[in-house]
């Protein structure tokens, strides 16, 4: 094989890889606003369960537990303080969550996935706050 052989092969190869790389991001892309729909979603199953729940007469059946998820726990934490820019430790201490490194960890994430959807904002570092 000669140089200009090598080169023609080499080339093709990086072609491809540039077209299995686009496809990858337009599948990531599919994916994330797929996601973002179905977490929108959720939240506003769940405040309609709770809506329709203060509205069932008391004394009947028992209300079903509460089984918000982290994220919208999250988001109503925001929602009820929507000036305030919180640190992940104040946001733990106020839902009541662990305050240990690997549960801050998992709650940075979160917080990291939600101001990219646009539910928050991040008005300095380390702060979040709700989108106004």
């Amino acid at each position: 094989m000669n140089v200009v052989e090598l080169l023609a092969d080499l080339q093709a190869r990086h072609d491809e890889a540039t077209t299995r790389a686009g496809e990858l991001r337009d599948q990531i892309e599919h994916l994330t606003a797929a996601l973002a729909e179905t977490e929108a979603r959720l939240t506003d199953l769940a405040t309609t369960r709770k809506v329709i729940a203060e509205l069932v007469p008391t004394g009947g059946e028992p209300e079903p537990p509460e089984s918000a998820s982290a994220y919208q726990a999250i988001l109503s934490a925001f929602n009820k303080h929507p000036d305030q820019a919180l640190r992940v430790r104040d946001l733990h201490e106020l839902l009541g969550m662990p305050t240990d490194d690997p549960a801050m960890n998992v709650s940075r994430s979160r917080l990291g996935r939600l101001t990219r959807q646009g539910f928050l904002t991040q008005p300095g570092r380390g702060l979040y706050q709700k989108r106004t």
